[in-house]
């Protein structure tokens, strides 16, 4: 990592950091949704599970994305951060714009 990427690293690292904290009370807050239901009626009953199915692969997806924003703060920990793990060069600032915890350059993901 030179000096000129330091600045621009510590500001990805920051805005993982804040995406993450974001998807973790997003999830506490579907955790909390899903343990409250306590319809008696069927008719209820049903439309709550509809939504528990929504909230559910909601929660799915921000697992999936905590889990790779994780992997890229522990990038950034090892020095490895906007390098493609797969072949080693160099990902995209744009990419990298789009996609900040991306561990692929543009070929690679493809």
């Amino acid at each position: 990592m030179t000096q000129t990427q330091q600045p621009q690293i510590a500001l990805r690292k920051a805005q993982l950091e804040a995406r993450l904290a974001a998807l973790r009370a997003r999830m506490a807050e579907i955790d909390a949704e899903l343990e409250s239901h306590d319809a008696r009626d069927w008719e209820e009953l049903a439309v709550e599970r509809e939504g528990d199915e929504v909230l559910e692969g909601m929660g799915v997806s921000a697992q999936q994305e905590v889990r790779a924003i994780e992997a890229a703060l522990t990038r950034i920990a090892e020095g490895e951060y906007g390098f493609c793990t797969k072949c080693g060069s160099a990902i995209e600032g744009a990419r990298l714009d789009v996609l900040p915890y991306t561990p692929f350059c543009r070929s690679c993901a493809h």
